[in-house]
């Protein structure tokens, strides 16, 4: 195991691991950031996404020896208080159903519109082009990211709900 200093949000952190260790092992097991999920461990979901020097990138087959001296930001890192706009976003348009998959697309949201701040429709798909969202929340994804981008959130408009025998939904 060799000794290895790392940037993470914000922070200078060292950690002992062999040089080959996947960066997102390091984040959860050695300094206790869960928020970047394990998903397929071949960079082909999109769980485990990270931004490296402010580029969204897979943690699950990034060695940790590659990342050392660059600026590592997880979900954590995004905002402590999830008052980042997309973080706002994806709460009212509800994308989040089960929610294991929205860490990692959230943070490849935050670098596509750190690049393109008004992105189109192609641009989004783009940037989020290897997601896996097993929930089937794509076009909430793709509202949010424009809600996001159009510098705030706004209620989103809902249908009314009906009420059901006996008043419960």
């Amino acid at each position: 195991m060799t000794p290895i200093t790392l940037n993470v949000n914000g922070k200078e952190h060292t950690v002992e691991v062999h040089p080959d260790t996947p960066l997102l092992w390091v984040l959860r097991d050695a300094l206790g950031l869960t928020g970047t999920k394990f998903g397929c461990g071949m960079a082909l979901c999109g769980a485990c996404t990270v931004h490296l020097n402010g580029e969204a990138i897979r943690s699950c087959v990034t060695p940790v020896s590659m990342v050392t001296g660059k600026k590592i930001t997880t979900i954590e890192g995004l905002s402590p208080d999830r008052s980042h706009p997309l973080q706002q976003a994806w709460i009212a348009e509800e994308v989040p159903q089960c929610g294991y998959c929205q860490p990692g697309m959230i943070m490849s949201a935050a670098a596509l519109l750190a690049k393109k701040p008004k992105p189109t429709d192609a641009n989004i798909d783009a940037a989020m082009e290897g997601h896996i969202c097993r929930c089937g929340t794509y076009q909430r994804i793709r509202r949010a990211i424009h809600r996001a981008a159009a510098g705030g959130v706004k209620p989103a408009r809902r249908a009314p709900r009906r009420a059901t025998k006996g008043g419960a939904r």
